[in-house]
C-alpha cells in the first residue's frame, strides 16, 4: 500500500531517488570494449544471448517493414497519422533561424543553424512497445533537417514489434537494426560493418542502455540520461480521487522503479486516493509491475497549503507535473522545475505521451532544475561567425591587446598588433 507522509518530517525519504544494479557500470564497460574491439560479430553473440535470436542480418529488411505494415490495423495507422500531425505542428513553432548582427562599421556577427548530419535513435523493447517514441524522436530530427536517420531497437526472438516498423514506416525511416541495450548504444557510437556511426544517440532505455550513453558521452553526443518515469500530482480536496489513482498508475505501470507521486493539503484526499489507487491495481494488466511501483516508490506527500506543494514540485523537480486544481494558469508563473506541465482537472498526463503535441522525451531524476524536454533544437547545431575590416580591428586592438595583457597572452596579444605593423598588409 503506498505511503502517506508529511513533507517536513520525511523530507530526505521524499527526495531519494537512489537507484542502483549492482554491476552495472563494469558489464557495460565490458559490453562497450566488445563491440568496439569487435563489431558485428559481438553484436550477433548479444543478439543471441539476450534476446535469442541467432540472426543472419542485424538490419531489418524492407521485407519485414512492408509485412508489419500490413499486418497493423489501419486503424492504429490513422491513430499515429493523427498524432504525427499535433506532434509536427508544435515542434515546427521550435525551429530556429540564422542571424546577423551588424550595428558597428566594419563588425558583422551572426549564428548559424546546421542540421547534425547522422542521429541514431534508440526505441526500447521489453516489456511493452513504444511507437509513440518513434514518433517523438523522428519528427523534430526530419524538421531540423538530419540527412540520415536509423532506429536501433530489440528484437526477441528476432522480430521487431510491427508496431515500431509501422510507426518508423509512416516516418519513412527505412534503415532500422535488431540491437538492444548497451550494445546498440556502443555499435551506434563506434559504428561496424553493419551499423553506421552516429554523430549523436537519442532514446531512452533501460539501466544498461542509460548507463552506455553515459560512458559513451564524448565519443558521441547525447540527448539525456533519462530515469525511470516519474509523475508528481498537486491536487485539492475538489479534485476526484478515481482520476487522481489513474493518473498515477498510468507511470506506474511503466517500471517497478517509476515513481509516482500526490502532493495535497487534504487529508480526506490523500485517504480517498490510496484506497482508489487499491481498487484500480489489481484491474491492470500490468497489475504486478504497478503494485511495485506504488508500494516501493510511490507516495501521498501531505502539505499545508497548495502554494506549499509547488514548492515541493519545484525541490523535486519532476519529470510530469499535473495540476489538477481550478484555474490552473495561476499557478503556472509559480513552477520552476518541471519537464512538462498538465493544467487542469481534464488533462492527464497521458495526452502528453501520445497526443497532444510536446514532446514525451523529458528530463527526469531531478534534472528538470537544469534540462529540457526534447526539442528540435538537439538535433541542431548553432555555430557563430564573426567578420571584422582593417578599420574595426584597428578600433578594437587597444582593448584586444590589453585584455590579452592582463590574461599574460602575450601570443594573443601579437595576433592583433603584427597586423598593423610597417609593411605588414
Amino acid at each position: 500500500m503506498i505511503r502517506i507522509l508529511e513533507f517536513q518530517s520525511n523530507k530526505e525519504t521524499i527526495m531519494n531517488r537512489t537507484l542502483g544494479i549492482s554491476g552495472v557500470e563494469e558489464t557495460v564497460a565490458a559490453i562497450i570494449e566488445d563491440v568496439k574491439n569487435n563489431g558485428d560479430s559481438a553484436l550477433f553473440r548479444y543478439c543471441e544471448k539476450f534476446d535469442k535470436a541467432r540472426l543472419d542480418s542485424l538490419e531489418v529488411t524492407q521485407d519485414e517493414i512492408d509485412a508489419a505494415e500490413s499486418c497493423v490495423d489501419l486503424g492504429i495507422i490513422e491513430t499515429m497519422r493523427s498524432a504525427a500531425e499535433n506532434i509536427e505542428a508544435y515542434h515546427r513553432k521550435q525551429v530556429r533561424t540564422n542571424f546577423i548582427v551588424n550595428e558597428r562599421n566594419g563588425v558583422v556577427l551572426g549564428q548559424k543553424i546546421t542540421p547534425i548530419e547522422k542521429v541514431g535513435l534508440y526505441i526500447p523493447g521489453g516489456t511493452a512497445a513504444y511507437p509513440s517514441t518513434v514518433l517523438m524522436n523522428c519528427i523534430p530530427a526530419k524538421i531540423a533537417g538530419c540527412k540520415e536517420i536509423f532506429i536501433a531497437t530489440p528484437a526477441s526472438g528476432g522480430t521487431v514489434n510491427p508496431l515500431i516498423l509501422a510507426a518508423a514506416g509512416l516516418m519513412g525511416i527505412r534503415r532500422i537494426f535488431k540491437i538492444g541495450g548497451a550494445q546498440a548504444a556502443a555499435a551506434m557510437a563506434f559504428g561496424t560493418a553493419s551499423v553506421p556511426k552516429a554523430d549523436k544517440i537519442f532514446g531512452p532505455g533501460n539501466a544498461y542502455f542509460t548507463e552506455a550513453k553515459r560512458q559513451l558521452f564524448g565519443v558521441v553526443g547525447i540527448d539525456i540520461i533519462a530515469g525511470p518515469s516519474e509523475i508528481l500530482i498537486i491536487a485539492d480536496a475538489a479534485s476526484n480521487p478515481a482520476h487522481i489513482a489513474a493518473d498515477m498508475l498510468s507511470q506506474a505501470e511503466h517500471d517497478v522503479n517509476a515513481r509516482a507521486i500526490l502532493v495535497t493539503d487534504s487529508v480526506s484526499l490523500a485517504r480517498s486516493v490510496r484506497q482508489e489507487l487499491e481498487n484500480q491495481i489489481p484491474l491492470l494488466p500490468r497489475s504486478e509491475i504497478a503494485r511495485a511501483s506504488v508500494d516501493g516508490c510511490g507516495m501521498i506527500v501531505l502539505t499545508p497549503s497548495i502554494r506549499a506543494a509547488l514548492e515541493i514540485a519545484n525541490e523535486i523537480a519532476p519529470e510530469h507535473l499535473e495540476l489538477c486544481l481550478d484555474n490552473p494558469f495561476d499557478y503556472l508563473d509559480s513552477v520552476r522545475n518541471a519537464g512538462s506541465v498538465f493544467l487542469g482537472r481534464y488533462c492527464p498526463e497521458v495526452l502528453g505521451d501520445y497526443y497532444a503535441g510536446p514532446n514525451h522525451t523529458l528530463p527526469t531524476s531531478g534534472s528538470a532544475r537544469y534540462s529540457s524536454p526534447l526539442s528540435v533544437d538537439d538535433f541542431v547545431k548553432k555555430t557563430q561567425f564573426t567578420y571584422y575590416t582593417r578599420d574595426a580591428l584597428c578600433e578594437a586592438k587597444d582593448a584586444v591587446t590589453r585584455f590579452a595583457g592582463i590574461e599574460g597572452l602575450h601570443a594573443h596579444a601579437r595576433s592583433v598588433s603584427i597586423r598593423f605593423e610597417e609593411g605588414s598588409l
